[in-house]
């Protein structure tokens, strides 16, 4: 039962108000065919759309079943209609591009009634209308009396308890409306049916009651319904459920509309895809250009590692100290009486030497080895390497049967000359640590006794602990002869890119005669200009020669006395170890490739790390080393202390020294006594020593023999004083530490140089600042100190990626913006032209969600096609987009591609994009008024 109690209506147009209902009261039947009539304006329509809660009234109470709406929210409502009303509309409000099964299954979808229960409710409903045969014809293809049917078949196909109609048949001709009426007349047996007509004859023929209505007020009723209200509950107020319209419904009335708008949504789409285009075409060129830049990173990364020495310089201070310099020097003196002397020479000396760092490699190691170091989170995928500076000698036989050394090609001192090292030295700098070496040699006046042969150098290991070649190095350097080296006694000759290796190494490996380079050398000390030579060697003579490795500990010989000498500079004792020393082969002739970005092999002779890693077992089990190890404080070359605790010490050490003298040792020992005594005053000298008479006559005789003679007549009766003063001024002991870096020994955890390779400028910048870290938290003897060439190399790269970066980062927001605009307005005018869907869907209880959900599905729907637009577009402008890239670029390492990570989310960001700027609309669509929406046109 419904009832409605005293409801009042007005509409407010400016100052003018319009009374659509005053005070109407009214009961109605469960089952009853109720006709309202009147003319109008008299409120017929607003009283019908009031009952179906297509409109609010203002005062009064509408009561279905005892159940109150006066608090009724949009919710409840949306249930009413949903559950409770059925619409019949005259102008039929079916939705042009869905069939008329699809029309007739709305109701049910927001009811969310599943798939197949409500086909086959919406078949069956259409049947009792008559047409069972039309189900999938659109409502263009019918009649104007078969659209009403259809409209008929879908307010009863959710079974509600009320069907309304308004005007059903005004749109109809006479025969059409008959049936029409005859069809309501049916249902208005098991339901209430309250029509609106303006039509008295049809009211009179087919209602069971006529309720005229004139100026918002009822005049007269046929059959009116009275209730005694005094017997009855109060009104309470109560929900009916809740309508539901799933996503997928939501989905497919949107996909359903653009499908029928075919044409208009690709061109929309492919609108809406231009700003994800010119996105896409930029990240795909940005990422182009990235990945160049990443390669080039790499590849500078792995040319110039960060390398930490034992011992580096410090340019900072350099720098920082030749700045302050230029700063703090003096204006001017005011005096001119005097000359002033000029110590800047000195002053920048002291700078350049104090500049040279000592870094505690060991302490660096235990840092780098523990895996929780922050460190670790920059090196980059060729990890870190450490190199050690094994000591050993390579001798070979020269095409005449001359054993040459690696090191300086002969044994004789020729090869000592200042022309030969010049030669050697310019031909082997490969590298900026080289020059570095050598500047730190000439600054410290050291040299590394024993030092392996300069042409020598070990060949990059990969990560992997059988893996003795880095893919780095195979990457970049081509095999011109034979193969890598696949064990330790193999080893590659190192070209360069014109396939040519220095001549002196030729010498130096006896792959040429010594007699030749003894030629050229007496050519350079007598100052010859040396003319440019053709002097090949063929493959198979290089990896036909045998060489010959010496461990630095093996030059070392034990003699009869127990003690050990050194022979590395005799050709006859180094001819002899040769012969059971290891064999080095030359498997391979190797040079760089023509696009090689790193050559990162120093030496021109290759071998692997397996050869360092036996070379320091090896000098570590070797016999000096373990006798040295076993007398610590005793010098096993020379059977002296090393640090002698008393004079009686000192004294019988150099006894011990002066027994082991040869004549000539002995002569100029002689001699040097006599040239202290010669130059001290008359008699104090000789009362310091005795010696000064005694030298003088043995001076006289100009013999060495003689002088040796003299002196061992002189110290067969000198006291301890006497030798004690020999042992301060003549006798050099050395260092027990000494002693094992010259035999060769080296400790793992003390590596030489420490190499750390970054993949980017990022990762290097990161473990410069963790190395930071760790001086700030280490002590000052184990700080590390390095130079960072990469940094000041690359510093201006870093800034010029960072600008293109920000160019393309605004280019994409321009376009975000636009798109986003664009989107808005393409909704907006969808919303504009389904005004009338919006009412069908809310007079059939979809709520303003629901409503909402519809666009926004569409305006998704429409996203996702101009995304993949977008997308596919895209690669295919990059076809000969990257052919002129190339072109104008010269080159084809910088290619436009579009990453599968990058597609998708600009897939999802279309999406998106279109959802956010589909807000407004969809938005405006559901606070659309049912009423108003239906009567748009």
């Amino acid at each position: 039962m419904l009832q409605i109690k005293d409801v009042r209506k007005q509409y407010r147009t400016g100052d003018f108000v319009q009374r659509a209902l005053d005070g109407v009261s009214l009961n109605l039947r469960d089952n009853e065919f109720v006709a309202i009539l009147g003319p109008s304006g008299s409120g017929k329509t607003t009283l019908l759309n009031i009952i179906g809660g297509l409109d609010r009234y203002d005062s009064g109470d509408l009561v279905i079943n005892g159940t109150s709406t006066k608090q009724y929210r949009d919710r409840d409502w949306d249930s009413y209609r949903n559950h409770t009303i059925g619409f019949v509309f005259q102008s039929y409000n079916l939705i042009p591009h869905q069939t008329i099964l699809s029309n007739v299954e709305l109701a049910l979808t927001i009811s969310g009634v599943p798939r197949a229960q409500r086909r086959q409710r919406a078949r069956r409903a259409l049947a009792q209308v008559g047409l069972g045969e039309h189900v999938h014809k659109k409502p263009n293809q019918l009649s104007g009396g078969q659209m009403q049917r259809v409209a008929i078949a879908r307010a009863l196909v959710n079974d509600p308890d009320i069907v309304l109609a308004d005007e059903p048949t005004g749109a109809l001709d006479s025969d059409t409306s008959v049936q029409i009426m005859e069809l309501l007349k049916e249902v208005a047996r098991d339901r209430l049916v309250v029509m609106v007509t303006h039509n008295p004859e049809l009211a009179q023929q087919y209602a069971t009651r006529i309720v005229n209505l004139r100026d918002g007020r009822i005049v007269d009723d046929s059959d009116p319904y009275e209730i005694d209200e005094a017997g009855r509950e109060p009104a309470v107020h109560r929900t009916m459920g809740r309508a539901s319209m799933s996503l997928g419904t939501a989905i497919a009335l949107s996909f359903t509309n653009l499908r029928t708008k075919m044409a208009r949504t690709v061109l929309t789409s492919f609108a809406g895809s231009i700003g994800i285009i010119g996105i896409a075409l930029i990240l795909s060129v940005s990422t182009g250009v990235n990945n160049y830049i990443a390669s080039i990173q790499r590849d500078t990364m792995t040319a110039y590692p960060i390398s930490i020495d034992a011992r580096s310089w410090d340019f900072q201070s350099i720098l920082e100290g030749a700045a302050s310099a230029g700063d703090e020097a003096p204006a001017g003196h005011d005096t001119d009486d005097a000359i002033h002397a000029d110590d800047s020479g000195f002053t920048q000396a002291s700078t350049i030497t104090s500049s040279i760092a000592q870094n505690n490699l060991t302490a660096f190691k235990r840092y780098l080895d523990d895996p929780d170091s922050e460190i670790h989170r920059y090196v980059g995928s060729n990890g870190i390497h450490y190199s050690y500076d094994v000591k050993y000698s390579v001798v070979s036989r020269d095409p005449d049967g001359t054993l040459v050394d690696a090191d300086g090609v002969t044994f004789s001192g020729g090869s000592s000359s200042m022309a030969s090292r010049m030669a050697t030295n310019m031909g082997m700098m490969n590298e900026t640590s080289d020059v570095t070496s050598m500047q730190m040699s000439m600054l410290t006046g050291e040299e590394d006794e024993n030092a392996a042969p300069s042409a020598f150098g070990e060949i990059m290991p990969g990560d992997a602990d059988d893996q003795l070649i880095s893919p780095v190095v195979t990457d970049n350097y081509e095999v011109v002869a034979g193969a890598w080296p696949a064990s330790r006694d193999e080893v590659v000759l190192v070209a360069d890119r014109n396939n040519e290796i220095p001549l002196t190494v030729l010498y130096e490996l006896g792959l040429l005669p010594a007699t030749d380079y003894e030629d050229l050398i007496d050519r350079l000390d007598d100052g010859e200009q040396i003319e440019e030579q053709d002097i090949t060697v063929d493959y198979g003579r290089i990896m036909d020669q045998t060489l010959y490795l010496i461990p630095a500990c093996d030059q070392y010989v034990r003699g009869d006395d127990g003690r050990y000498s050194y022979v590395g500079d005799d050709p006859e004792q180094m001819a002899a170890l040769a012969e059971n020393a290891m064999r080095l082969r030359i498997v391979g002739v190797v040079r760089p490739t023509p696009d090689a970005d790193t050559t990162d092999i120093s030496g021109t002779v290759g071998y692997t790390h397996a050869l360092t890693d036996y070379l320091i077992d090896y000098t570590a089990d070797s016999a000096v080393v373990a006798d040295q190890e076993a007398s610590p404080d005793v010098n096993v070359l020379n059977g002296m202390t090393f640090s002698p605790a008393d004079d009686a010490t000192k004294a019988a050490d150099a006894r011990t020294y002066v027994a082991g003298l040869g004549v000539t040792q002995k002569a100029q020992l002689a001699a040097s006594l006599m040239a202290q005594a010669g130059g001290a005053a008359d008699g104090a000298a000789g009362a310091g020593t005795g010696y000064a008479g005694t030298g003088a006559a043995a001076a006289g005789a100009g013999a060495e023999e003689a002088l040796a003679q003299q002196l061992d007549a002189y110290l067969a009766t000198a006291d301890d004083a006497t030798f004690v003063a020999i042992y301060d001024d003549y006798v050099s002991t050395g260092d027990y530490d000494d002693n094992l870096d010259a035999f060769g020994v080296i400790s793992r955890d003390a590596p030489s140089s420490i190499r750390i390779y970054c993949d980017s400028f990022e990762d290097k910048d990161g473990v410069s600042e963790a190395i930071e870290h760790y001086n700030d938290d280490a002590s000052e003897e184990d700080r590390i100190t390095y130079t960072d060439y990469v940094g000041a190399l690359m510093s201006s790269v870093t800034t010029i990626v960072n600008v293109i970066t920000y160019v393309l980062i605004a280019f994409v927001a321009v376009s975000l913006v636009v798109s986003s605009i664009m989107i808005g307005i393409i909704t907006y005018i969808s919303v504009l032209e389904r005004t009338k869907e919006i009412g069908i869907l809310r007079a059939m209880g979809a709520s303003k969600r629901n409503v909402s959900s519809v666009f926004n599905a569409e305006t998704g729907m429409i996203g996702l096609c101009s995304g993949l637009i977008g997308i596919g577009v895209t690669l295919l402008l990059l076809i000969p987009g990257n052919a002129v890239l190339h072109h104008f670029m010269g080159t084809d390492e910088v290619s436009g591609v579009l990453p599968v990570q990058g597609a998708v989310a600009l897939v999802v960001l279309s999406v998106v994009l279109t959802l956010i700027g589909g807000i407004i609309p969809s938005r405006k669509a559901a606070r659309q008024d049912p009423a108003t929406a239906l009567r748009t046109e």
